[in-house]
This record gives structure tokens, sequence and C-alpha cells, in this order.
């Protein structure tokens, strides 16, 4: 009995003493193993783009000749500019790590894509590589207290994706001066990743605004791609319409243009005085409706002393305003909130005006621009053909915009 109990003892010593060996090998391994990725790496240099850095500057600095230079500006002749390089960019060099000679550059064009470089057996090769992201689904929301910008820091969301929900409901929510107390926002958006860090919100799914009481939901969705081979996509409310509002062409009917949109200052016989028109005015015959282009908020209705006579202004959202003058008569009064189409007054001829007309005006960040070559949003709702599957694809983003 006691030989059995030293031989069990001896045999567990044993067994012990192999598995320590064993473990001893394996570390040496696992170490051998890291040691030699350590060795195969390149050498990568990166260089953060400053003001008036050109890529020639660059390239010199990662010691990089005027030859090669050159060459890798030839293989990107048609697939990316290398002139047009962006501060605060990083652009990535590896370097072999026997010969340090140049194997690959990396350039983000834009969050999207970016340009490959690299040394192959054949030449250098060139390519635009869309960026792989990690997406994450990620929903957000907040009770406005003092202003959009302010909730979304209290309530740790990303600014960038606070601004680009202001860009979707821009044509339906004043952001300037259209925010009240209480107002309230959720959305459903993309985060992206890489390399397992955030680097910026992606796409905004679904997303609903209440404004002053107004529930504003939008939805985005992708049609397709036309036969110019151009992507059709856009934020749409739930019965299909566009969330972005195309302007009306024309704020009424009109028998034609009397003075056309310029910059500078023309002579007025009647009144002896010369000035500036940048507007459109349509002659019209007194008492036609004007309607109002747009949504907005009435900002101005009334007399005008500066020879505008019965004037009207809207603000539409941050970018666009409209003026409305020489009416006849006011329907609308300061503060309301108009519908497009809505008829705000009548054609007139009040103020400096030789006959009726209405001159209308359409401000843009505060200069007037001219309002039949200013490029607006298209308003074009979801295709017939397409609405069921629009409205199929929401179905999930409208319960949880709920929840």
């Amino acid at each position: 009995m006691k030989h059995i109990i030293i031989a069990i003892v001896l045999i567990a010593g044993l067994l012990v003493a192999g598995r320590f060996i064993f473990f001893n090998e394996n570390k040496d391994n696992i170490e051998a193993i890291v040691e030699i990725k350590e060795e195969i790496l390149d050498r990568e240099v990166i260089i953060e783009i400053e003001s008036g850095n050109t890529f020639s500057d660059i390239t010199e600095n990662v010691g990089i000749g005027g030859t090669l230079m050159t060459e890798i500006l030839e293989a990107t002749t048609d697939i990316y500019d290398l002139t047009k390089i962006r501060v605060g960019r990083e652009m990535k060099f590896y370097f072999d790590k026997d010969t340090d000679e140049f194997k690959e550059m990396v350039y983000p064009i834009d969050t999207e894509e970016e340009l490959f470089i690299n040394q192959t057996i054949e030449g250098l090769v060139a390519e635009r590589k869309e960026i792989d992201y990690e997406v994450r689904v990620k929903t957000a929301q907040g009770t406005i207290e003092s202003s959009l910008y302010e909730t979304a820091v209290e309530q740790g969301t990303d600014i960038r994706a606070i601004i680009d929900l202001a860009d979707i409901f821009a044509w339906t929510v004043d952001f300037g001066m259209g925010i009240r107390v209480g107002d309230t926002y959720k959305f459903i958006y993309e985060e992206r990743y890489r390399n397992g860090e955030y680097v910026m919100p992606g796409r905004i799914m679904a997303a609903r605004f209440v404004n002053d009481g107004r529930n504003i939901e939008g939805y985005y969705f992708f049609e397709g791609i036309d036969e110019n081979e151009i992507e059709q996509d856009g934020y749409y409310h739930p019965d299909g319409q566009s969330v972005q509002k195309l302007f009306l062409k024309n704020p009424v009917s009109f028998k034609y243009i009397s003075s056309g949109f310029t910059t500078g200052s023309r002579y007025i016989s009647a009144f002896n005085i010369s000035t500036g028109h940048r507007a459109i005015d349509y002659a019209a015959a007194a008492g036609t409706p004007i309607r109002a282009v747009g949504d907005g908020q009435v900002t101005s209705a009334g007399w005008n002393s500066k020879g505008y006579g019965n004037l009207t202004k809207i603000r539409h959202n941050g970018t666009y305003s409209t003026n409305y003058a020489h009416q006849s008569k006011i329907y609308v009064r300061y503060g309301q909130y108009v519908k497009q189409g809505d008829i705000i007054g009548t054609v007139g001829s009040t103020g400096l005006s030789t006959g009726p007309h209405l001159h209308y005006e359409m401000v843009k960040f505060g200069t007037k621009v001219n309002p039949l070559t200013v490029e607006l949003p298209s308003n074009e709702a979801v295709d017939d053909d397409k609405l069921e599957e629009f409205k199929n694809s929401i179905i999930s983003y409208q319960q949880q915009l709920n929840d």
C-alpha cells in the first residue's frame, strides 16, 4: 500500500512538472509568435496635414524623393487629385521593415472613402475604397429647456447628429426663432466605429420633432438609382411626402414680369431716384391674391416707410425668408404661422410704385437672391410604385419612436 501511495505521488509530481514544462514551452512559443508578429510590421508614418502643406512637402518630410512623388501623382491622376488634400486630415505612409522602401499610402478622401496607393511588382496602383465602418444603432431623445444644442449636450448626444437632425427638419421647423421650451425630439441613428472606437454619427433613419404642439416625422428611404445612375433617396413624412418643401414657383398669378433682378442701380423717373432692384416685379391686376410660397412665420406685416408700402415678411426657416411689397391689403398679422399657398394679401400699388404689381424678394442667409435662379431642394414624394414598400419599411421605426 505504501508503495502504491509513493507511486501515485511520483506520478502526480511528474504530471505537475510536465504541465509546468509544457506551459513554459508554450509561453516561450507565445512570446516567440509575438516577437515574429512585431518583426513583420512595416514602418508606419502618420502626418497630420497642416495649413500650407502641399503633397510635395509631405512626401519630402517622410523621405520620398521627387521621382517617386511624381509617380504617385501620375498613378492617381484619374482617381483623385492630391493637390486638393485637406487640412486636419491624416496621411499614412508604410515602408518595408527591412529595405525601408515605400509600400503603401492611405489618405481619407472624405468620411466615406479612402485613397490607397500600393507599390506592386507591376508598379504603383491607386484605388478608392469605401470605408468599412462597424455600424451600431442608437436612439436619442430630449425635451428642450433652453435650446436644442444645450439639450443635446446635456443628453450626451454627439452634436453632429443634432445638426443632421436640424437639417432634416429645416424646412418645417425654424430652429433659429421657432423653437419653444417644452418641444421634444426623438431620433434613431447610426453610430460609426472603426477598430472598436467611435468615429462619428452616421445616417439618421427616423426622427420625430414636436414643435409648439406640431408633431413632425421624417423617415429615410432609398428608392433606387435612376437612369442617370443618381441615387434617389431622402426623408419623407409617413404619407410619403417629402420633408423638404419646395417653394411655390410664383407667389401670384401674373400678366408678365415688369422688372427683373438686378444688382446695379436703376433710375425711376416718376420719383427721380436711383435704386437697386434685388427682386422680381410681377405685374398683375389690383386685388389679385398673393400666396405664401412656403410654410413660415410672419415677422412683419404693415406699412413700410422705405418705399415698400404695405409689406409682409415671412421667415421660412433658418436659411430663407421672403418679402411681399406694394400690397393693397394685408390678410396676416405679425407672429402668425402660414402654410404654403395661404393667401396673405392682394396686389396693389402702395409705396414707391407706378402701377399694380407685386414686388417679391427672396432672402438667403440675410442676402437677397434671385428667386428665379436660386437652387432649391426637390420636394418629390415617394414614387407611387414604391409607396407601399416605403410604408412597410417605416413600421418598426414608428413603433420605436412611439415607445
